[in-house]
């Protein structure tokens, strides 16, 4: 497998990155929803329908100017919109919420790598369509690891932000919580300034190769994949 052109990098991210996405945003609201908040159920969010999770610039600009300029991706959905005061147990469920959309992202790397698998199957029988489904389960794994691992990050609005602000005591959570509407911006500066990357990136890669081995996927068909993918 030799590194692939531009055009053919965007056919093997695009269904990845959607699906990371949009699977990530509506596991927060059905988890949401099962613990007493039937918001996004009221505003047609719970559904996999891409087009009701695209954000123009987290999910169109900023993806594709990163695949074009650095040779991977990385963006954001329309967060689904969680009433907070309508979970039954609010600081219990505001964590339960939030790891859900990480969780969603394990699986969907497990899977992706079953249809890694598949390629590499029907990689002598079947060229045409074994190649493809290798770069763009690789590409599966790859984009689901990053959103697992950055929503991690403990800063509120992500993931991890939310989780430690319910786990925080009741003071230390509203303090910490006031980070909140600058947290988008500190993340774009640890990106921008390499922090991120610097930081990221080890995890990043062994997760990457670590989730394809449990999917009996060599650590070198791996690497080869995300070389022609760019993101190595």
């Amino acid at each position: 497998m030799l590194e692939l052109e531009l055009t053919q990098r965007i056919a093997a991210w695009a269904l990845p990155v959607l699906f990371a996405i949009t699977v990530h945003e509506v596991a927060h609201g059905w988890a949401a929803r099962a613990l007493g908040d039937p918001t996004a159920l009221m505003l047609g969010r719970l559904t996999l329908n891409p087009l009701k999770h695209i954000d123009p610039i987290g999910t169109v600009l900023l993806p594709g100017l990163l695949l074009y300029t650095v040779g991977f991706v990385f963006g954001w959905a329309r967060p689904v919109p969680v009433t907070w005061e309508n979970l039954r147990h609010p600081r219990r469920d505001v964590a339960l919420v939030a790891v859900a959309g990480p969780a969603a992202n394990l699986v969907m790397a497990l899977a992706w790598t079953l249809a890694t698998r598949l390629g590499v199957l029907a990689l002598e029988a079947v060229p045409w369509l074994g190649v493809p489904l290798i770069y763009m389960g690789v590409a599966g794994i790859f984009i689901n690891m990053i959103l697992l691992l950055l929503n991690l990050l403990p800063i509120p609005p992500l993931d991890g932000g939310r989780l430690l602000v319910a786990l925080l005591p009741r003071r230390a959570a509203a303090r910490y919580a006031r980070i909140e509407p600058y947290g988008l911006v500190l993340l774009l500066a640890l990106l921008v300034s390499g922090v991120l990357g610097w930081v990221l990136y080890p995890l990043l890669s062994s997760a990457t190769l670590g989730i394809g081995y449990l999917g009996g996927l060599s650590p070198e068909l791996t690497r080869v994949a995300l070389q022609g993918l760019g993101a190595i």
